[in-house]
């Protein structure tokens, strides 16, 4: 083994910057600690190797890892996916969040496939030599929920939109996934490459992405420095090489204290309180019109009921059907369609996944599969797990738009 010195120079307390096995490294000391960071392309094999040569030859007290937990179970247990309560993510909201997850391990199953590479085998090899060799391994990026909690708080209701179609894109395609792409993740990581259009063109977008995740990595090492019980001499953070630059002048730079930063960073968005009212105050035009309807006489009502409940229910059970639902799922859809946009708290999506879910209960095969079945669009109505989720999704959609279609004849129809 050969000591740090002899492997880079030492400019304390400024960032070196030089390089190991053609990987970027970057070198900064502070509060008695200095930190190895080594930048890697998420696709390459020449990451690896160097990961595990770095340490192989040179001493560290803890290996930290550009992974939440989350991200981390999967790399560690990538069929952890089959011990997934598929109803109580339904029930607490989280169906997006899990979708997106299920949209990029799809993502890199397609890479995979195509080029023989595994994305995040350097950080893989970075947690298992870090085991054998008895060091600390911390996770140090922020939780990918958060992540996208947060991205998606930032956007107009447009740039919302086009994020979400990125990720049904990254799903759906069969396209072969081409060199610019790969060059993308080389300097970047997956979560960047899987909406690197929109990231460049929305500063927001970029800075939930990428600036908010350096500056949390960066307060990240130093809060783990700080709880260790006995204070590490030198620190290797695997990160992606996008996030080289950032991660060390931050690093270098910040006097906010680590805690603070972890707190404010990893705080979810607040609700909207335009959406909120605005969703209030049209429950209320919409009662208010039946109220005024029926005032203009009873077939006016009935009319205006008559438009609204066809209109809506129609929606979701088209939806529903869209995704393949149970004859069943799509008779909730348009019994619940109707009345669910009354209540803020429910959504036509989870009554129909919720039947879906009891009609068809999803095997131990569909868990099993599912990472497979998914680099294919064809997956998503096939698998039982997938096509619940997009029960959930395409009813809540089918009935949105049967909301605004309702909205705007009932509207229509008693001003004109």
């Amino acid at each position: 083994m050969i000591d740090a010195a002899d492997a880079v120079p030492i400019a304390t307390p400024e960032v070196v910057t030089n390089g190991w096995r053609g990987q970027p490294l970057q070198r900064v000391s502070r509060d008695g600690t200095e930190y190895w960071l080594l930048g890697t392309a998420h696709v390459s094999r020449a990451s690896a190797d160097a990961v595990a040569e770095l340490l192989a030859e040179t001493s560290f007290d803890a290996v930290a890892v550009e992974l939440c937990a989350h991200r981390a179970q999967q790399l560690r247990r990538p069929d952890a996916v089959a011990e997934m309560d598929l109803w109580r993510v339904l029930r607490e909201g989280r169906a997006g969040v899990v979708a997106a997850g299920l949209a990029l391990g799809a993502y890199q199953r397609r890479l995979a496939e195509q080029f023989g590479i595994e994305p995040g085998a350097e950080m893989r090899v970075a947690l298992e030599v870090a085991e054998q060799q008895g060091a600390t391994s911390w996770l140090i990026d922020r939780d990918v929920g958060v992540t996208l909690r947060r991205a998606r708080a930032r956007l107009g209701w447009w740039d919302r939109a086009k994020l979400s179609a990125g990720l049904v894109a990254a799903v759906v395609s069969d396209d072969a996934i081409d060199e610019s792409e790969i060059e993308q993740l080389k300097q970047g990581d997956v979560l960047t490459s899987t909406f690197s259009e929109f990231a460049a063109q929305s500063d927001a977008l970029y800075e939930t992405l990428i600036r908010e995740r350096d500056r949390y990595m960066a307060a990240s090492l130093r809060q783990h420095a700080n709880d260790s019980p006995e204070r590490p001499a030198r620190v290797l953070a695997v990160v992606g090489a996008g996030h080289l630059d950032g991660l060390a002048g931050h690093l270098r730079d910040s006097t906010a204290s680590p805690q603070t930063e972890l707190a404010t960073l990893r705080s979810e968005p607040p609700p909207s309180h335009w959406g909120r009212w605005f969703g209030y105050a049209f429950i209320a035009f919409i009662i208010g019109g039946f109220i005024w309807a029926f005032g203009q006489g009873k077939h006016v009502g009935i009319d205006a009921l008559t438009t609204w409940v066809l209109a809506t229910g129609i929606g979701g059970a088209l939806g529903c059907i869209a995704a393949r639902g149970h004859p069943l799922s799509v008779v909730a859809a348009f019994v619940a369609s109707p009345l669910t946009p009354l209540h803020p708290a429910l959504a036509s999506g989870m009554v129909s996944a919720a039947v879906e879910l009891w009609a068809r209960k999803p095997q131990v095969g569909d868990f099993q599969s599912l990472r497979d079945d998914l680099t294919h669009w064809r997956g998503w109505w096939r698998n039982r797990v997938a096509r619940t989720l997009l029960v959930f999704f395409l009813t809540s959609l089918g009935t949105a738009l049967g909301v605004y279609l309702a909205g705007f004849r009932i509207a229509g129809k008693l001003l004109g």
